[in-house]
């Protein structure tokens, strides 16, 4: 049997294999051969770590989720003023390029909810969170008056997250119209007509 610490890093090797696996193949047709073929081992060898394809799928998410809005929570934990904390939400929010599997995989799942009970609480879960930092932020704006927004936290918390989606997804999709940059600086400048401009 394994060693706890050789498990780890298998487990944490065969998200990666996912990430790239339904980057290539899509979650539609995903299968664990998919994956094994990706990682280099056989279909039982996964077995041995995840019971079928939703468990390494669940797991997959979760790693997902952790990775982007933990990352993304902490960069803003350590900046003091509103204004930067929500450019560094802009920018951490958006894929990294058209290339980014995790957020490629993260807004698949987002397709495919509705197929399922898994799929719909994996979706919501990553809405939550994106809600709950953008929330965070413009609360604290709010309170020091570094913005004067006319709409209410929720709202607006909404709007950031449907277009960060919306942009992330012309990203990943490989829309040649549509960068990162381009991105970002459009964030920014509703951001500002909100009643909330980001600062650097």
């Amino acid at each position: 049997m394994a060693r706890p610490s050789t498990q780890e890093a298998r487990r944490a090797a065969l998200i990666e294999a996912t990430y790239a696996a339904g980057r290539t193949h899509g979650l539609r047709s995903l299968s664990l051969t998919d994956v094994a073929a990706q990682a280099g081992l056989t279909r039982g060898a996964i077995l041995y770590y995840y019971e079928d394809l939703d468990a390494l799928l669940v797991e997959a998410h979760a790693a997902g989720v952790e990775r982007f809005c933990d990352a993304r929570d902490a960069t803003i934990a350590d900046l003091a003023d509103p204004r930067e904390q929500l450019a560094a939400a802009i920018d951490a929010g958006l894929p990294s390029g058209p290339d980014d599997a995790l957020m490629s995989l993260l807004y698949e799942f987002d397709v495919l909810a509705g197929n399922s009970a898994l799929h719909d609480e994996l979706v919501q879960k990553l809405y939550l969170r994106q809600l709950e930092t953008y929330r965070g932020i413009i609360a604290a704006g709010r309170a020091s008056s570094a913005f004067s927004p006319g709409l209410p936290d929720d709202d607006l918390a909404m709007t950031f997250v449907a277009l960060e989606d919306a942009y992330g997804l012309h990203i990943v999709g490989g829309n040649a119209l549509m960068t990162v940059e381009k991105a970002a600086a459009a964030m920014r400048a509703v951001a500002a007509e909100l009643g909330c401009p980001p600062l650097g």
